[in-house]
């Protein structure tokens, strides 16, 4: 009988394959998760109605300095400094990978939202919220908790946070480019042009043979005479720029121009040409180079980035799932988040180990298989509820973003033994 004991004890405290012991695993997992939670806490606790020192105004003004000062420093120093030009070649999978999380997290939502069947009109919304995760600042804060650890299974704690946030920073585009056009197109508001109707008040459908094409100037179609008056045909130089401007505003209106340009974008934009042109390389992110002092300043802001959005994120969980949860229905929320964050995972997992198999990646850097393992394993993105909030659905998004962030704690906690056991 003490036989069994015994060979469990060797089994969790005996190094495996990969050198660490089960345990000291499972502590390389947790503690970035605890740093993580701890964090959140104490904005939960600030925010609430007890201390109520980081209430919602403030909270919205330390979401904005995030995101347009903190966020961008970070992403441009940490990305300048680890990019070069042959670096910009073998890091290609890294948006590739980004799109095929959301085609595959698009087909399993596609596919719980057919099970499940969300109440009207919640259809694209379920599979957006499974397929969507968040890329950018939940990794970071990851890594940096990570990273911080001395006895982290990726090296020195510098050069970790380096190449960590070099990774993550760099499909920060590819996450733009989906959020505002394919996302921002699954979550426009139903034909009733609203998300907040009832079901018993919902339209009842005209059977085709009935509608009749209206006419601009109220009269039928068949009051419209069948030989209209011709129009003189205008200048063909002027027509043609005509079409050329429509064209573009098409073109701009379409693809939300002026939501892509962002200032994570275009701090990554910045830091992937001057990381990749040896001569402003120098200049600006080798140490002794003489505009060194504004890249030191950048990495100053960026470490304040992860302590300022995690106190916004626990501020953010002190209002509870709010009243969209009873909107979307407590089994559709149950679906979301255990879809999102149990079924999801192995498909990446799956796709990084055949790309790796293919020769996709870097040789022989775990970091890299790391981060691209991360990007499936994340709860719901942020920026997609601050999508459906434009898009009239923000309070549905703020509930399943609370719940999903609650139950992720436990989740990635597990799925980053795996990654490890599997890495290492």
């Amino acid at each position: 009988m003490d036989r069994v004991p015994r060979i469990l004890f060797n089994v969790l405290t005996e190094p495996q394959r990969g050198g660490q012991s089960f345990i000291t695993s499972i502590k390389i997992a947790v503690l970035p998760i605890a740093k993580v939670f701890t964090l959140c806490f104490l904005g939960f606790l600030m925010a609430s109605k007890y201390v109520n020192i980081l209430p919602a105004n403030g909270r919205k003004l330390l979401n904005g300095l995030v995101f347009s000062l903190l966020l961008p420093c970070l992403i441009f120093s940490q990305l300048g400094q680890a990019i070069t030009y042959e670096k910009l070649l073998e890091w290609w999978f890294i948006p590739v990978n980004i799109v095929l999380a959301t085609i595959f997290g698009s087909i399993i939502g596609l596919i719980v939202a057919t099970i499940v069947r969300p109440p009207y009109p919640y259809f694209k919304f379920t599979i957006i919220q499974i397929g969507i995760g968040n890329i950018g600042n939940v990794p970071l804060v990851l890594i940096a908790a990570l990273c911080r650890d001395t006895s982290n299974p990726f090296g020195d704690s510098e050069i970790c946070a380096r190449d960590g946030n070099a990774y993550i920073s760099f499909g920060q585009w590819v996450g733009a480019i989906i959020l505002y056009t394919y996302v921002f197109q699954m979550l426009s508001p139903p034909p009733e042009g609203s998300f907040d109707i009832e079901v018993a008040n919902l339209p009842i459908k005209v059977p085709n043979k009935e509608r009749l094409p209206s006419h601009p100037s109220g009269s039928s179609a068949e009051q419209v005479p069948l030989l209209a008056t011709n129009v003189a045909p205008a200048d063909s130089s002027s027509s043609n720029k005509e079409k050329v401007k429509e064209f573009f505003k098409f073109l701009y209106e379409t693809l939300k121009l002026k939501q892509l340009i962002q200032p994570p974008i275009i701090a990554s934009i910045l830091a992937i040409i001057i990381g990749c042109v040896p001569v402003l390389k120098r200049l600006i992110f080798t140490s002794d180079a003489p505009l060194y002092f504004f890249t030191d300043s950048c990495l100053i802001l960026g470490d304040a980035m992860i302590p300022c959005i995690l106190l916004a994120l626990g501020g953010n969980l002190v209002d509870g799932p709010g009243p969209g949860s009873s909107k979307i229905g407590f089994k559709t929320t149950v679906a979301i988040v255990f879809a999102r964050l149990c079924l999801v995972p192995p498909t990446g997992l799956g796709i990084v180990m055949l790309a790796d198999k293919l020769g996709f990646l870097p040789a022989d850097d775990k970091m890299f298989r790391f981060v691209l393992l991360l990007q499936y394993t994340m709860p719901t993105s942020i920026l997609a509820g601050a999508v459906a909030n434009l898009r009239g659905c923000g309070k549905e998004a703020a509930s399943v973003l609370f719940w999903v962030h609650i139950f992720a704690v436990i989740s990635m906690a597990g799925w980053i033994i795996l990654y490890l056991n599997i890495l290492f």
